[in-house]
């Protein structure tokens, strides 16, 4: 008898990955695709004829799809897909990437007393009102990339409640839009007479285990015919959900870090935040529960351009290290540098940041005459880099005494054992743990999102079937915050600030 399997697909920022998992949640086979964002007429996008390409290439990699009982699809957050009433895309994809939105978004904020960042889908559509684009008047749907591929593939127009979180606030039961703010979003456009409700626009909420389709002829031809017909589908969902459930952390005092081209925490709260912060986002997870995120536009693309410089230089020398090995002793010679990265400052934006309140981003070296000018400490400057604007968001959430009794890293920025671990311990000053799907989160975290679909008892909560059927057994490697470590980081975090006001005047003048 063939092995059931549950397929999992997510757009990623720079890779578009399909993982299949068995009936014991233990990937077995995965395929992928490397894309990258484009800066083109002022906007960071993808070409949605690309996204076709790397998911075919991304599936045809895994073996036995016969065997698919049921799947998802993941993708990056955020953004502006809009739509006509045939599903004509109206304007070219616009990501969580771009700083775009501010006046948007800091007047649906005032008007919401609830933070809207500018990556979100109602940011993007306000800002598209407020700039008078010829398009608005036509769109007839609004959705995101995970939402337009699920679309195209079941005939669903459909989210799961943590992806429909970053498009517009969810209410308090966690069971759909929030009404209020829908009036009020409705009643501020009224003036301008367009010829459409927010709410018409907007996929429909569901939890996850909902019923969310299944594969239809048109959606298989699409996929070339490499997926059977009938596939049932789970709720499409974003990165941030696919990622807390491959982390088990769905429950209240949870969270877990993903780190890779962008870098964001998601803490499930146990009671809603006191103030508004605008460095704060509040989602939900899978199952609708409130989520405090940090999200920061920039993690490891600078890193990973000096990893390639470096290599560079080695083979000038006749070395020819592999991309893995270079990566691995790298980050492994940051630890013999100075907790406090010996007086060597880096900022790693290459886009705008919307917790330190940047539009642009100019990467930066900067040191003092006295500083240490090690590879070690350059190297651990670099990571430290990573996730120093995450540490700026995470004391907000310290000084509002938020309970977290686990924190769980996974992504790119852990693939190297401890490292970026230890590092991100220090920065949280928090336990930090990795599993063995540590570097491979989102797509296998919507594998789990599938099987959760059809292998659920009645009744029984995501939290439950995570908690007993999946993670029970399961160790993975925890690291406490070093004392000394988290002392070197917090004095580097205050330098690290002052070199905001070079970044600034960088962006400005560069």
């Amino acid at each position: 008898m063939q092995t059931k399997t549950f397929l999992g697909v997510e757009f990623g920022s720079t890779r578009i990955k399909a993982v299949a998992i068995d009936g014991a949640h233990r990937p077995v086979a995965s395929g992928d695709y490397t894309w990258a964002s484009r800066y083109e007429n002022g906007i960071w996008t993808y070409p949605l004829e690309e996204a076709w390409t790397g998911l075919k290439a991304a599936v045809a990699g895994v073996i036995s799809r016969e065997n698919v009982s049921a799947m998802g699809v993941s993708a990056m957050m955020h953004g502006y897909l809009a739509f006509d009433k045939d599903w004509n895309l109206l304007t070219p994809f616009r990501t969580w990437q771009n700083t775009i939105t501010g006046p948007a978004a800091a007047e649906l904020t005032e008007l919401f007393g609830f933070n809207i960042p500018q990556r979100w889908s109602v940011a993007h559509l306000y800002q598209a009102v407020l700039n008078g684009e010829d398009h608005v008047p036509r769109v007839a749907h609004l959705t995101t990339l995970a939402g337009y591929i699920h679309y195209m593939l079941t005939g669903e127009n459909v989210l799961g409640v943590g992806e429909a979180s970053g498009m517009f606030p969810i209410d308090a039961g966690g069971v759909g839009y929030d009404s209020e703010m829908l009036a009020k979003f409705n009643d501020l456009v009224a003036p301008r007479h367009l010829p459409w409700r927010l709410e018409d626009l907007l996929p429909a909420v569901l939890p996850a285990g909902a019923d969310a389709g299944c594969l239809t002829e048109a959606g298989a031809a699409r996929l070339d015919g490499l997926l059977p017909v009938g596939i049932p589908f789970a709720p499409p969902e974003g990165d941030a959900g696919t990622g807390m459930a491959a982390t088990n952390a769905v429950a209240p005092r949870t969270g877990n870090v993903s780190a890779g081209t962008s870098i964001f925490s998601m803490v499930v709260l146990e009671k809603p935040l006191a103030g508004v912060h605008e460095e704060i986002d509040i989602v939900a997870t899978p199952t609708g529960r409130p989520v405090a995120m940090v999200h920061c536009n920039n993690c490891t693309s600078d890193s990973n351009a000096w990893v390639a410089l470096l290599g560079e230089a080695a083979r000038l020398f006749g070395a020819d290290p592999g991309t893995g090995e270079l990566y691995s002793m790298l980050y492994k010679k940051s630890l013999e540098g100075d907790p406090d990265c010996g007086g060597v400052l880096v900022c790693n934006y290459l886009a705008g940041e919307g917790v330190t309140h940047m539009d642009t981003g100019r990467p930066l070296v900067a040191r003092t005459p006295e500083a240490r000018f090690t590879l070690a400490n350059f190297f651990r400057a670099q990571l430290y880099a990573t996730m120093s604007t995450l540490k700026i968001g995470m004391d907000i959430l310290a000084s509002e005494h938020v309970a977290i009794d686990s924190l769980t890293g996974h992504g790119g920025l852990f693939k190297t054992p401890l490292v970026g671990q230890r590092y991100l311990a220090a920065a949280c000053n928090a336990p930090v743990t990795c599993m063995e799907t540590a570097g491979e989160g989102g797509p296998y975290g919507m594998a789990l999102l599938a099987a959760y679909r059809v292998n659920r008892a009645p009744g029984e909560s995501l939290e439950d079937y995570l908690n007993n059927r999946v993670f029970a057994g399961v160790t993975g490697t925890t690291v406490a915050p070093d004392p000394v470590e988290a002392a070197g980081f917090t004095a580097w975090i205050e330098r690290y600030k002052a070199l905001l006001k070079v970044e600034r005047a960088a962006a400005e003048t560069l």
